[in-house]
């Protein structure tokens, strides 16, 4: 290969980069929204009230009874005292010296993990918890939930096709671009067919080449993405608290691995379609 296709290769180079970049910012955001909608149903809170009737053997075995189950993420207990006290720092009205008793229920506070935030899962919850002797009452905000999925379903409906959209037009513009590279090099290609040389010996250096070619694409649209990622996060101090690294690092993976294949597979087309061309249709 010569000098003169080292512009071409850096060219192809730089725009695989801007497309695998473009890729990755696309799966950043799915992780963006799927962390976000984790973090909105982890935050739906159910709360346990418990009876007046309680007693402290009563609320240790129950208390056991949540730590074993599954679906809790988290949770706290309150008990009447100290519903009060919040409610008098809240309100700054003592409503216990005006009516003479505490009108408050002690009370437990769970937060789910995010797949049994839905509302089957929480109705199985519920019904479960209600059975418990020293449990009054179960509540949750119905309507929040449905908003929260219906919501995550459409986004994620949407999110779906764009990918794919996405994914289409990144492979044809990648495809595209290492077969417009290989373009300028067909003459030398059949070349080396006319002197004698085996497909195997013609297509190795640029099959070689393409492999180096992606990683180094990969590697750039990796460190863009990498760039972008930190710049918005100062900007946006909020991310820091969505972003996972290991996701980061699978995607990082991932447009690698897709740069590599498609410049070695693009190459590979072009180089055995330019050895099967008679020599006078290459012009």
């Amino acid at each position: 290969m010569n000098k003169a296709a080292k512009p071409s290769y850096l060219y192809a180079i730089v725009s695989v980069s801007l497309v695998l970049f473009m890729l990755g910012l696309l799966g950043v955001f799915l992780t963006y929204a799927q962390a976000l909608s984790t973090h909105f149903k982890e935050n739906i809170e159910v709360t346990v009230i418990l009876t007046d009737q309680s007693k402290e053997r009563e609320l240790l075995l129950f208390d056991e009874y949540l730590k074993k189950q599954p679906y809790i993420k988290t949770y706290k207990y309150v008990s009447k005292a100290d519903a009060a006290q919040q409610f008098v720092e809240n309100y700054e009205e003592d409503f216990v010296e005006v009516l003479g008793y505490n009108p408050l229920f002690s009370a437990y506070y769970l937060y789910l993990h995010s797949n049994f935030a839905n509302t089957d899962s929480l109705t199985t919850i519920k019904t479960g918890l209600i059975e418990e002797p020293i449990v009054r009452e179960v509540f949750y905000q119905e309507s929040l939930v449905d908003l929260i999925n219906t919501n995550v379903q459409k986004v994620s409906l949407v999110f779906a096709f764009l990918s794919f959209v996405f994914m289409v037009i990144a492979f044809t513009l990648i495809d595209n671009t290492i077969k417009l590279n290989m373009y300028s090099n067909r003459f030398l290609v059949k070349s080396m067919q006319l002197v004698g040389a085996t497909r195997m010996f013609i297509a190795r250096p640029f099959l070689v080449k393409s492999l180096y070619n992606g990683i180094l694409s990969g590697l750039l649209a990796s460190f863009l993405l990498l760039l972008c990622l930190v710049v918005t996060q100062n900007s946006i101090s909020e991310l820091r608290l969505l972003t996972n690294p290991s996701y980061f690092i699978l995607i990082c993976i991932c447009i690698s691995l897709i740069g590599v294949l498609l410049s070695w597979w693009s190459t590979r087309t072009a180089v055995y379609k330019y050895l099967q061309m008679r020599f006078d249709d290459l012009y």
